[in-house]
């Protein structure tokens, strides 16, 4: 049995997806169908509304596009797919509405604070899903006591992170590699700040454990992997971990597939009678 065999949702949740990429696209499409009973999808919106138009008639049941500024009032949640540059845009208006946004650009929360508190404020609620990240529960609950070191080493390839500001300001050239490239080595703060479209799986990692100075990172332009590869080592007081997962590409090669579907997990989650996971 499924811990979501049983829903409880009061009543129908609205769901608005703000952004159509791989997994905005991905998600509509699940949800359009009826994946989670109690969800339903009544918005999008992207900065193509012609093209966001021609996709979402293609939906089981077509939404309409919005801007972003007319997302809240028809929806219940918001889940944000879009560029990091829009997060604050995006989620604003539902937090202080004291709903819940549902955030994939996860690092760009460490550089838009102010969301906190107007989440605190309002009494809304900002929610990282587990994403590209294995052993998330894991690291949250090693933090409840002492977690002495979190490093992590991300193989992508090299075409996954092409474009990078880190790579275009330190004039690192990824094609045509042939061995691994070391491409990065720092704390996750400034990873999120060098790869904005790639590495919001250490910011979410990071924020689940020893924060985003303290959480160390390797990132490998690898030509040998065709996907995404993390892995994470973990030492704390209740236990030491390591942990690997090889995420495959979504049509998108900067994201893997099973973030569309973390998301899915969670909305099921939140209105499910048996919840597994902390």
């Amino acid at each position: 049995m499924s811990q979501s065999s049983h829903q409880t949702f009061k009543k129908e949740t609205r769901v608005a997806i703000a952004g159509l990429g791989a997994i905005g696209q991905s998600l509509a499409r699940s949800l359009a169908q009826g994946a989670v009973p109690g969800i339903r999808l009544v918005a999008v919106s992207a900065k193509n509304h012609q093209k966001a138009q021609a996709f979402v008639d293609t939906l089981a049941h077509s939404v309409p596009v919005m801007s972003i500024e007319a997302l809240e009032p028809v929806a219940d949640i918001v889940v944000e797919c879009a560029p990091a540059a829009l997060l604050s845009d995006i989620v604003t208006p539902f937090l202080k509405a004291g709903k819940q946004a549902i955030v994939l650009s996860v690092g760009a929360l460490l550089f838009n604070d102010h969301l906190r508190d107007v989440a605190a404020q309002n009494g809304g609620s900002i929610i990282v899903p587990t994403g590209a990240l294995l052993g998330l529960d894991a690291v949250i609950a090693a933090a409840e006591g002492t977690i002495h070191s979190v490093k992590m080493v991300t193989r992508k390839p090299p075409q996954g992170l092409k474009g990078a500001p880190h790579l275009i300001e330190h004039n690192i050239e990824v094609d045509g590699l042939t061995a691994p490239l070391k491409v990065f080595e720092g704390n996750a703060r400034d990873a999120a700040k060098g790869f904005p479209a790639n590495l919001n799986v250490v910011v979410a990692l990071a924020l689940a454990g020893v924060g985003p100075e303290k959480t160390t990172l390797e990132i490998w332009a690898d030509p040998a992997v065709t996907r995404n590869t993390h892995t994470i080592h973990v030492d704390s007081d209740s236990a030491s971990f390591n942990m690997t997962i090889q995420n495959i590409p979504s049509e998108n090669p900067k994201t893997g597939r099973i973030v569309a579907q973390s998301v899915v997990a969670l909305l099921r989650k939140m209105g499910a009678s048996l919840r597994v996971g902390t």
